[in-house]
């Protein structure tokens, strides 16, 4: 399959790549900006998907400008295209929902969480405004050497002790973008494993030991996703169902 993709640096993107590639697609990467509304155009060109990765993330960028309006223009430039595979995250969910979140609840993410989620969520609509697609709401990415695990104690050990965190491989990453390629399925999909861990968990993790749980107040269910449909009409099933199956499996 011929796909364009954006955000192949990216941490996610840079471990996506080479796994599409692995598979025997033809994968065009975009070398410009997502701004540069001819490289775009080049980028989609002929396509038979477009997996759609590059977001900002860092305070210093342009949250409006690539998350809403440059994506809005890569889905429009790519109406033509079959399939269109655009990565967002579980943050965008409220909090509040009292169980896990699924992919009919609104995507009403919390403003306490900034402008990423709140951008990506307009990003996601952007996208569903201008033609049939795909989301993969990602849970928090990890493994195959990326630091974001080691980076979640900046704000995880703040956090009580059994607080969770719902997370992904970027291996099942890989696979929940294949499996969208080989079945064309449309429409939002949750994208997480089977047991979301604990802020004590997260330190042993990394090696460390936690420090006595800060006490407060905290919505047990919040960043907590349900992946019944991703399994149902995907036969999504992440190789790594845990954080410790990866570290058993030298995944890290």
């Amino acid at each position: 399959m011929k796909i364009a993709m954006t955000g192949a640096t990216g941490r996610v993107g840079s471990r996506l790549l080479p796994h599409l590639r692995e598979q025997d697609h033809d994968v065009r990467a975009l070398t410009g900006r997502l701004e540069d509304t001819g490289a775009v155009r080049e980028l989609v060109d002929g396509v038979d998907a477009v997996v759609h990765v590059a977001a900002a993330l860092r305070t210093s960028t342009d949250f409006e400008g690539v998350n809403v309006h440059a994506t809005r223009a890569l889905a429009e430039a790519s109406k033509d295209v079959p399939l269109f595979v655009h990565i967002s995250t579980n943050l965008v969910y409220p909090g509040g929902l009292g169980r896990p979140a699924t992919e009919d609840d609104p995507a009403d993410p919390d403003q306490a969480f900034g402008d990423y989620p709140r951008t990506k969520a307009l990003g996601e609509r952007a996208v569903l405004d201008t033609r049939e697609a795909t989301i993969l709401r990602l849970a928090f990415v990890y493994g195959d050497g990326d630091p974001h695990l080691e980076e979640s104690l900046r704000w995880a050990s703040a956090w009580p002790g059994h607080q969770r965190l719902h997370m992904v491989h970027h291996v099942d990453v890989a696979q929940a973008v294949e499996k969208v390629l080989g079945t064309s399925a449309t429409g939002i999909f949750n994208i997480a494993d089977d047991s979301p861990v604990t802020a004590v968990e997260l330190h042993q993790l990394n090696g460390l030991t936690p420090d006595e749980a800060v006490q407060q107040d905290f919505d047990p269910w919040q960043g907590i996703v349900s992946t019944t449909r991703a399994q149902r009409e995907l036969g999504f099933r992440p190789r790594y169902p845990s954080a410790w199956a990866a570290t058993v499996s030298g995944a890290l």
